[in-house]
């Protein structure tokens, strides 16, 4: 069985909204012969319908539908069974993922089309690690049609989870790409935060970027920090992990340490670099004068974490 891992063994950062998949891949079922025809013979398969990169969602549920009420399409995707006891979705059901063009008002109104992370935060747990799957395959087959070898166009198999070309036989396999996260401090144990040059002024978040070939997570740290803010860091220490389907990354948070020094942005990616302390934070935040990432995000928690609570409550007394 291909579970994701237990509540109890939960990293620094706790369960983060976009990483709380609990279902079973059911990754030797991919495999089975004329699977499609099997599973839309049982009524307990569903269907998740997925459109524009948005799903349809009623009353903070997935729309799950039965397979037997769902016309079957070319190239539908299987996501695996779920595991949790729910009286909606029963443990063992079978989910598979049909997309459409566009979101279709005979399945759910056009509102009721909800994107990751909307969905996200209000989605039960099993269905929040559903909808994240989902999103990640969807994207891989929307960016990888042809073959790099040859240029043929591939075609799904092994349940949506392989592409082949018909060429040459080559086999073709989702990919993702790490990309780390963190959060840097000072000897004051003040924050690090920056602005990207593709954002508003007054938005900050702490700074990323994608793990190079042949390059450790943790040289990954100190070489993304240094190039964006010219600050050098050093003890870096990975708190969690978050998958980002924005289109494949997977995002892994980290702290590090900075002696104190006077940060400058590249003026490439990033705009304005600062230091924050936790009063300043809650201060900026509450006035409207700076935003921070959203809930959904990785880089929401790693701030919480630094800054040991939600962002809308005074800091610790004692806390710089």
């Amino acid at each position: 069985m291909s579970q994701a891992v237990g509540i109890s063994s939960l990293p620094p950062l706790g369960s983060l909204p976009l990483a709380r998949g609990t279902a079973d891949r059911g990754s030797a079922l991919r495999m089975a012969p004329e699977l499609f025809d099997r599973l839309w013979e049982q009524p307990e398969t569903r269907v998740l319908h997925l459109a524009d990169q948005r799903a349809a969602v009623r009353e903070n549920r997935l729309l799950l539908q039965s397979a037997a009420e769902v016309e079957r399409p070319a190239n539908p995707i299987y996501l695996g069974s779920t595991v949790e006891a729910d009286p909606e979705v029963p443990a063992g059901t079978h989910i598979v993922l049909v997309e459409h063009q566009s979101p279709q008002a005979s399945i759910a109104p056009e509102d009721s089309w909800l994107g990751l992370r909307t969905a996200a935060s209000v989605l039960v747990t099993q269905e929040a690690g559903l909808l994240v799957e989902a999103v990640a395959i969807s994207n891989w087959h929307a960016n990888h049609t042809h073959c790099p070898r040859c240029g043929q166009r591939t075609e799904p198999t092994e349940g949506g989870w392989v592409r082949r070309c018909p060429a040459d036989e080559s086999l073709h396999y989702p990919r993702t790409d790490p990309a780390i996260i963190v959060t840097v401090t000072d000897e004051e144990d003040r924050l690090l935060l920056g602005s990207s040059t593709a954002w508003p002024d007054n938005r900050y978040s702490t700074l990323a970027g994608f793990v190079e070939p042949g390059e450790s997570l943790e040289a990954a740290v100190i070489r993304e920090v240094e190039e964006e803010s010219g600050i050098v860091v050093h003890s870096p220490q990975y708190l969690g992990s978050q998958p980002w389907p924005f289109p494949a990354s997977l995002m892994l948070g980290f702290t590090a340490k900075a002696a104190h020094a006077e940060p400058v942005p590249d003026g490439v990616e990033i705009k304005d670099v600062r230091w924050f302390s936790r009063a300043e934070i809650f201060e900026q935040v509450k006035a409207e004068r700076i935003s921070i990432a959203s809930g959904a995000s990785i880089a929401r928690a790693l701030i919480e974490h630094w800054y040991g609570g939600p962002l809308d409550e005074e800091p610790a007394a004692g806390r710089p």
